[in-house]
């Protein structure tokens, strides 16, 4: 009986070890910043326009505006948890060729960006980079597409509960932060021990604007159930599209369905605008 005793007594010194270190050590399993950016959009043969701007809390923060050609639409692109902006390049150049403009940026503490990020910090950047666009640069709340992958996908979708936006994008996203620490971490009490919230599937009850959702069903990171609830939680006018390949790489080893997908899309939502601004002048 004594041996039992100390047997229970020793699992559970090391499962509170372990709920304390996962406690403390989230901020580095959730956020993997990269400082150096050695390349830019020049490298594909884009112009592109280096922009410095300011959060509400003070920290001046790097991103690039990529300009297309003629285009109405502007993408406000909110990128995952690891890297940079730089590691988005082959999407700023399919982007590019859809004929969408791009402004992309990094949360504090990645690339030039200044500060340590944090959950409300990554809100306040993003509405930092919405104001910029929309006040510097002078782009319309109607002809923003919010555009999130993976973590950007739920920071995308905070934005859009916020300000006024034209549309929106969520690739490869998770429904909370909570849901995808069970899916990792299935036998901690993840709630009690979460420090973050990232509440997608909240957000996106709150958005009234064309949601498109686009996940892949071979996705190792984040279920590609999540994506369906994501769709099922959506307002009208929503739309889903499932490519295939892993979490990183899908929108690239699915090019083509996601590129034709997006281009169908971008036509209907176009129609939507058209609708929407006939209705309101009536």
């Amino acid at each position: 009986m004594l041996i039992f005793v100390e047997i229970l007594a020793v699992l559970f010194i090391a499962y509170s070890c372990l709920g304390l270190s996962l406690y403390f050590m989230q901020p580095v399993f959730l956020y993997s910043p990269v400082r150096e950016v050695p390349y830019t959009p020049e490298e594909l043969g884009l112009d592109f326009e280096k922009v410095v701007f300011k959060s509400s809390d003070g920290l001046m923060l790097s991103g690039w505006y990529i300009p297309a050609k003629g285009s109405e639409l502007t993408v406000l692109f909110c990128h995952g948890n690891g890297g940079n902006m730089m590691h988005c390049l082959d999407t700023i150049n399919i982007l590019y060729n859809l004929g969408l403009n791009c402004f992309i940026f990094d949360y504090r503490g990645y690339g030039n960006s200044e500060g340590k990020p944090g959950e409300e910090g990554t809100y306040l950047d993003a509405a930092a980079a919405y104001k910029w666009l929309t006040e510097k640069k002078g782009v319309s709340p109607e002809d923003i597409i919010a555009f999130g992958r993976s973590l950007g996908g739920s920071i995308a979708a905070r934005l859009a509960t916020r300000v006024k936006v034209g549309a929106l994008i969520i690739e490869s996203g998770f429904t909370s932060y909570v849901d995808i620490g069970r899916k990792f971490y299935p036998y901690m009490p993840v709630r009690w021990f979460a420090r973050f919230s990232y509440r997608t599937i909240d957000y996106i009850k709150d958005i009234h604007c064309p949601v498109l959702i686009i996940h892949s069903r071979n996705d190792e990171t984040v279920p590609f159930e999540f994506g369906l609830e994501l769709y099922e939680t959506a307002n009208e006018p929503r739309e889903f599209v499932e490519i295939f390949g892993s979490h990183n790489d899908g929108f690239l080893v699915s090019s083509e369905i996601y590129k034709s997908a997006l281009t169908k899309w971008l036509k209907s939502l176009k129609k939507h605008k058209g609708h929407t601004h006939r209705t309101h002048v009536s």
